[in-house]
């Protein structure tokens, strides 16, 4: 198992990324959803303590994954097209813009704010609104567009397979 990647395929950290990275993004999702269509109830209360944990964590693997794809940027499978491209930067930017955002608009707000007991923001009196207010405006109509964004990738990661056959990308990624 090559931890690199290689022009054929993704090496074994490159795919961890990725599926750890979906998992916690299709977790975030059913919490959003449990929020809006169950609110205040036990589904949504167990879904949403752990919204903004994971958020970090996304953020955090979000910036290392970013990282390993620069580093190994000359080794990857090339990109089909110009719009997978831009397809994929756009998901990495969304990745990193929208628990940017969050953080932004927690520290704003001048509470507390731990990770599962770890400090991050000790909190102070008053709130910031130039920090709260991007917050507020996109965090979650961001998240709804990384949400579509997400549906966009693996439709073509399902037509590649099915209806381009030439082009199956999902080997790729998958193992």
């Amino acid at each position: 198992m090559m931890l690199t990647d290689s022009k054929i395929r993704y090496g074994a950290l490159s795919r961890l990324f990725h599926w750890s990275m979906a998992l916690l993004i299709g977790w975030q999702l059913v919490g959003v959803l449990a929020r809006v269509l169950a609110e205040d109830t036990a589904l949504d209360k167990f879904f949403w303590a752990t919204h903004k944990p994971l958020g970090v964590i996304l953020l955090v693997l979000a910036l290392l994954r970013l990282v390993w794809a620069l580093v190994n940027l000359r080794r990857r499978p090339p990109e089909l097209t110009m719009a997978a491209t831009i397809g994929h930067i756009g998901l990495y930017g969304l990745l990193v813009a929208i628990p940017t955002l969050g953080l932004l608009r927690q520290y704003g707000s001048g509470r507390v704010f731990d990770v599962w007991g770890l400090p991050l923001f000790a909190g102070f009196e008053g709130r910031v609104e130039w920090m709260v207010e991007p917050g507020n405006l996109l965090h979650g109509n961001l998240g709804w567009l990384l949400l579509v964004a997400v549906i966009g990738h693996v439709f073509m990661v399902y037509w590649h397979r099915r209806g381009n056959k030439e082009h199956d990308v999902l080997p790729r990624m998958w193992g």
